[in-house]
């Protein structure tokens, strides 16, 4: 295995320099015409169409990690599963019985893969769009819930696998993705993202979990450094996915502990993907020397809610 090489120093945003980027990505949403769906509405009934022409192997995979339901450093609240099986007497007896299941689990954690809703992230008193902080309460979201992907979301997706641009297995907690290495991703891999696209970029946080272990990942990962989300926009990205949280910490703009998910979120309207599993992906992709798919997103239909449990589907 390749040994890894320690981050990167990238440079830190200020505090005014973060609001001078967030106010542009606005402003470039507003010209994108993102309405209430944000960017999804980037994914025309003609992109739609045309993403299910990269279906040619006829293969299916999953971007979704089993749920964890043990406790980890990465994952303090797991999801509870307790399931109710019939009486031992009745286990062989003639007659029809159930097994059933009951599933309780924090979405926005550090374990589980989930899409995050436009009404996730509040950012200085407002939402996506300009909605008011207020539009969410105790009852749930008024406003940009995860409803507004109820008919699924489906879309040409591409993977950047940025691990194998730089030559090392995962990238080390707390380095980050430019929107250089994007390009140089893109360049490597033959592959141009585009606008309605899908884009899922690996930073190899899976692989390293599986190796060496869980950690806090909370406290130190790896993502993508806040002035890439501008790459976003200018090829009017429709989701994001990643096998991290897409964002780096420790964070690269003081005061702001997710700035990817307020610069992607709230200033674009692009829903996110975090924890995914792109390994298996990554290894068909490879093989097949082609590194854009179908992609199909189900997320559960939750009223008001800010985000889901999700199992994309790749199909090649």
């Amino acid at each position: 295995m390749t040994s890894p090489t320690p981050p990167a120093e990238q440079p830190r945003l200020t505090a005014d320099e973060f609001r001078t980027l967030h106010e542009r990505l606005r402003a470039m949403a507003r010209t994108a015409g993102n309405a209430e769906r944000g960017a999804l509405d980037q994914l025309t009934p003609e992109r739609v169409a045309a993403a299910a022409a990269e279906v040619r192997l006829g293969l299916t995979v999953s971007l979704a990690a089993e749920i964890q339901t043990h406790p980890a450093p990465d994952n303090p609240e797991p999801a509870t599963h307790r399931m109710t099986v019939p009486a031992l007497e009745d286990l062989t007896s003639d007659g029809l019985h159930f097994a059933t299941d009951r599933f309780a689990m924090n979405v926005h954690g550090d374990a589980d893969s989930h899409l995050d809703a436009l009404c996730h992230v509040l950012f200085d008193g407002a939402l996506y769009g300009g909605v008011p902080a207020s539009s969410i309460g105790a009852d749930g979201a008024r406003a940009l819930a995860v409803e507004l992907a109820a008919d699924g979301i489906v879309g040409r997706g591409v993977l950047l696998d940025i691990p194998a641009l730089r030559g090392v297995p995962w990238l080390e907690p707390g380095d980050h993705v430019t929107a250089e290495d994007l390009a140089a991703a893109e360049a490597a891999q033959g592959v141009r993202v585009g606008p309605g696209d899908l884009l899922f970029v690996r930073v190899g946080h899976r692989r390293r979990r599986a190796e060496l272990g869980a950690w806090d990942a909370s406290r130190a990962r790896a993502g993508l450094h806040p002035a890439a989300v501008a790459f976003l926009a200018e090829r009017r990205v429709a989701v994001l996915g990643g096998d991290g949280n897409n964002d780096t910490a420790p964070s690269a703009v003081p005061g702001v502990g997710f700035p990817v998910h307020v610069l992607a979120i709230n200033a674009l309207g692009v829903h996110l993907m975090d924890y995914l599993q792109l390994e298996a992906l990554t290894a068909v992709c490879a093989r097949a020397g082609r590194w854009s798919f179908l992609c199909v997103v189900a997320p559960l239909r939750l009223p008001a809610a800010t985000g889901s449990p999700v199992n994309p589907i790749a199909v090649l």
